[in-house]
């Protein structure tokens, strides 16, 4: 059931967020129970069994052909996952869960969406420890910095950049895990491209919640949330992990997203893409409206295809630059 009762123009943006809570609440159902939902230890090696050995060695057997370049990749986005508490207290600013115990629908996703996105760091980093092919000291460094260095949306103060913001990143990340699991499942980790999967399966779903939320925001507040949109974009999402570091000198984040752009696990094509997914999806060039909003339109209806544009001369940037260490992976080049 849509909500379609359009709000005054200058209601604040809190209000507007707690109109759709009973939009919220219907959504409550796109979260999993943790007795049928799945669990890392359904993915890796029970260590538990007589045939452990076995189980292990299969993992590692066929973790040794997965190439370095993607081996950064994962590393990359375990460390990303790895930080979900610093994403927990950015989206609390949305939620304004005052006692970590509200009975409030938003509360309740947001506790939720924690525990399900848990589960992502635990399997990754299983994983990657498992297979001896990663420096894991390396990677736990690199975790613990990104964690103390702290995480910005560049939302402001403003819910609606939140979910924005979100609808964009579940979106991305979902894209980024499916990528890298079809890559590894190339190079014949099997059981790596199931993890990649089910991670990937999460993402739809968080997606699918957080962009309808933002497309009620845009029924009841055109005007608000098309110009929500537009400051997102024009500001460039921010990616999660853009302040990790591993102590071996800056840079760490975009040599990263170059070997992440390089093999085709995250674009900028992808970025332009999931910019027009966006604004179909939300139907911008339909909205009704006028002044600072339409100007917005106006930005968003044409960015997805300068966005385009400009990819292709990043991929080309991209592919001239030549391979660097990385710490992660003993110091070898990728």
């Amino acid at each position: 059931m849509a909500l379609q009762t359009r709000v005054d123009t200058d209601l604040d943006h809190v209000e507007v967020i707690r109109a759709i809570e009973p939009a919220v609440a219907r959504n409550l159902q796109m979260l999993r129970p943790a007795d049928t939902a799945w669990q890392p230890s359904d993915l890796l090696p029970d260590l538990a069994r007589e045939d452990w050995r076995d189980q292990l060695e299969g993992v590692r057997q066929s973790a040794r052909a997965i190439p370095d370049d993607l081996l950064v990749v994962l590393v990359g986005d375990t460390v990303t996952e790895e930080a979900l508490p610093s994403y927990s207290i950015a989206l609390n600013r949305l939620v304004m869960d005052t006692d970590g115990t509200s009975p409030a629908p938003w509360a309740r996703w947001l506790r939720g969406w924690t525990a399900e996105e848990n589960r992502h760091g635990d399997v990754l980093n299983g994983y990657l420890r498992l297979t001896g092919r990663v420096d894991m000291r390396a990677v736990e460094r690199t975790i613990h910095t990104l964690l103390a260095q702290g995480f910005s949306a560049d939302s402001g103060d403003d819910p609606y950049n939140l979910l924005v913001y979100t609808s964009f990143q579940e979106r991305a990340t979902r894209l980024s895990h499916l990528n890298a699991g079809r890559l590894a499942e190339r190079s014949g980790a099997a059981e790596l491209g199931r993890i990649c999967r089910m991670i990937a399966g999460d993402e739809a779903r968080h997606e699918t919640f957080y962009t309808r939320m933002m497309g009620h925001v845009l029924d009841l507040d055109p005007d608000g949330g098309l110009q929500a949109v537009a400051t997102m974009l024009k500001r460039q999402i921010a990616m999660p992990g853009r302040l990790m570091a591993d102590g071996g000198g800056p840079g760490l984040f975009d040599r990263f997203a170059v070997v992440a752009q390089r093999i085709g696990v995250y674009t900028a094509a992808d970025y332009a893409a999931i910019v027009a997914h966006l604004v179909a999806t939300w139907n911008v060039a339909g909205r009704a409206v006028d002044g600072e909003a339409a100007r917005a339109q106006d930005f968003l209806c044409t960015y997805a295809e300068r966005a385009a544009r400009l990819a292709e001369r990043v991929d080309a940037a991209v592919r001239r630059k030549p391979p660097a260490p990385f710490s992660w992976i003993f110091g070898r080049p990728a």
